[in-house]
């Protein structure tokens, strides 16, 4: 089976988790795009749901299949559940996430959440994390600084460039690839990037999933974080 029908079978299992009438924190990633085309079907069919996108393309995604969106706001605090991607899950259900570029928004969306939902193929179940460089947000002013202080917590840290130029996420900051090999406590390596001075978020979540939906050869394969 590829790795595209893996994903696909990843996402209609994880739409069968968005309740009638609720608002849905709506992720970013390859897999989202089967969530959303699934998602817009639902909504053909007559279900009440309003999405909080998390990156300009679901965004795009969300009108193409015609799911309505909603924003927060004063009103709009909390979404009922979040459905998200991911590039490495281990068995404690911490994540590695930012690959795209949406780290920060998708973080913001899952602490919103009653309920997180993580739809991956296979590929992206790993017994530890940090064969997938840890992306970490910061500042563009001082960032060759903010570099060097990440590199003395053990890693390789580059700046994520496209097209020659410092890649910008969707909130205007640069993005540092941090290649640890191997991620032992991510609860204790977020706490000690999060506290360098120009930091703005990393991509370790830990402990956030609720719900992890591994697409297989054999189907969808569920995992329920019991904490």
């Amino acid at each position: 089976m590829s790795r595209e029908q893996q994903k696909q079978d990843a996402a209609a299992k994880a739409v069968e988790y968005i309740p009638d009438n609720s608002i849905v924190g709506l992720g970013s990633g390859s897999t989202m795009y089967w969530v959303m085309q699934q998602l817009g079907e639902l909504v053909q069919q007559g279900m009440h749901v309003q999405g909080i996108p998390s990156s300009p393309t679901t965004e795009k995604w969300a009108k193409e299949f015609h799911v309505p969106l909603v924003y927060f706001s004063t009103e709009i605090t909390k979404a009922d559940v979040a459905i998200d991607g991911a590039d490495e899950v281990d068995p404690g259900f911490h994540m590695t996430k930012g690959g795209g570029g949406s780290l920060l928004r998708e973080k913001i969306i899952a602490d919103a959440a009653d309920k997180v939902i993580i739809a991956v193929d296979e590929s992206k179940i790993v017994q530890q994390l940090g064969s997938f460089p840890l992306p970490v947000e910061v500042t563009p002013f001082g960032w060759q600084k903010i570099v060097r202080d990440i590199q003395s917590l053990g890693c390789d840290p580059v700046l994520r460039r496209s097209h020659g130029a410092p890649f910008e996420t969707d909130n205007g900051n640069y993005m540092i690839d941090c290649d640890f090999q191997l991620i032992e406590r991510p609860d204790e390596l977020h706490n000690q990037l999060i506290q360098l001075v120009g930091v703005v978020e990393t991509g370790l979540f830990v402990d956030q999933a609720d719900i992890v939906i591994a697409g297989t050869d054999s189907g969808a394969e569920t995992f329920e974080n019991k904490r």
